[in-house]
């Protein structure tokens, strides 16, 4: 863990026992009231961070509809490293300038982020399922095919058209 998860799991600590625990955490209120009280006081690099995260997340929800009335996702990113930095690049889906290496890219990273959520669900279940054996154990189902395959059956007319 980094010095600053560090300083955040501080920030939770103290903000249960002065504010109060309900078993929930809200992430905005702990960084209003860190900030209100002093313990965190963003630099210039911190606010330029929040704006891009905030480009970053239009970016993500901008979606539009083709000709057959699929709605995708207009904006893809791909992550690099550029020395020891980090760094997003975004391409439109429309735009004829964009590289194609960038989309193959980008759709690769996707899909290694939902295996690695696949991955991840499935730990929380198991753990969860050990806790207590005497109830029936939760299951998930992570093979997709038949979900994709249901969703995209409004569409399958229009392609082939």
């Amino acid at each position: 863990m980094t010095a600053y998860s560090n300083q955040i799991k501080l920030y939770l600590e103290r903000y249960k026992k002065e504010v109060g625990d309900d078993g929930l955490i809200d992430a905005h209120a702990i960084a209003a009231w860190a900030y209100k009280n002093g313990l965190h006081k963003p630099n210039t690099k911190t606010i330029i961070d929040a704006i891009a995260s905030d480009i970053s997340q239009a970016f993500r929800e901008e979606y539009r509809t083709n000709k057959n009335g699929q709605r995708y996702r207009a904006k893809h990113a791909v992550r690099s490293k550029k020395g020891n930095k980090t760094l997003s690049l975004w391409a439109d889906i429309d735009d004829d300038q964009a590289p194609r290496e960038h989309f193959v890219r980008s759709f690769a990273q996707r899909r290694q982020q939902i295996v690695g959520d696949c991955y991840q669900l499935k730990t929380d279940v198991d753990v969860y399922n050990m806790k207590d054996r005497a109830q029936e154990p939760i299951q998930i189902v992570l093979d997709f095919t038949y979900d994709v395959e249901e969703l995209q059956l409004p569409f399958q007319d229009s392609a082939a058209a």
